[in-house]
């Protein structure tokens, strides 16, 4: 299986307690499949949101020397200045749009859902989110990077999602160096696509590529603060 659809196994879902009345849609990294995050979204629930974290298919990853693995597009490099899979990127963030679509007609509003995702997921997160014509409630975008920046106009976007809430978070002993430093770079552009007061940039002392207890809580408080119960 190859190619950027969305996988057709199943997403890992943490249903609602009841019904829902929320929905957080969470995209994995690189090379990983959905099930550790809806674990870890299952340790920090609000029983009226439903927590989807989708899989995608396998495909060869340049910067991987071409091996197969789950990615939501092809990634060359990991600086400000790498070669970028156009296409690909656009092409997935159509899939999510279409999953954010599938939720609104299972009777959740736009506006009461957020998109977030982990590294690769995580950009893919921010771009879907700053080109879609849904208006979506925040993103939580970890240890990532804003892709295909250049395709996006110097001053604020004109799109529905000029006034989203966006939490970026990572870890300050990330390996992968000049991630930390495209972050920062992301963290700056966002200031200026959207109202810079709502963006949030935090780093994580000692974290890697990866997440903590604290990121965890921060994003519970970030999506409990944008989607609350509802009568």
């Amino acid at each position: 299986m190859c190619g950027n659809n969305m996988s057709a196994q199943l997403p890992a879902t943490v249903p609602a307690i009841g019904k829902a009345t929320a929905v957080v849609i969470f995209l994995h990294g690189l090379g990983d499949t959905g099930h550790g995050w809806a674990e870890a979204f299952a340790g920090i629930r609000s029983s009226h949101i439903k927590y989807i974290c989708p899989h995608v298919p396998i495909m060869p990853v340049t910067l991987n020397m071409n091996m197969a693995m789950p990615s939501w597009f092809d990634i060359t490099g990991l600086s400000p200045d790498s070669q970028e899979d156009e296409s690909g990127i656009k092409q997935a963030a159509e899939n999510v749009k279409a999953l954010i679509e599938q939720e609104v007609k299972n009777g959740i509003p736009s506006n009461r859902i957020i998109l977030g995702g982990f590294s690769q997921g995580g950009a893919l997160s921010l771009h879907t989110a700053l080109t879609t014509q849904q208006k979506l409630a925040g993103v939580t975008a970890l240890s990532c990077w804003l892709p295909l920046q250049a395709s996006f106009p110097q001053g604020p976007i004109s799109g529905i999602n000029r006034d989203i809430s966006i939490l970026q978070c990572h870890g300050d002993c990330d390996p992968l160096v000049l991630l930390l430093k495209f972050a920062s770079l992301t963290a700056g552009k966002l200031k200026t696509l959207v109202n810079p007061a709502n963006v949030t940039f935090k780093t994580y002392e000692g974290m890697k590529h990866s997440s903590c207890q604290q990121e965890m809580m921060d994003i519970k408080q970030f999506i409990d603060k944008l989607l609350p119960p509802v009568d």
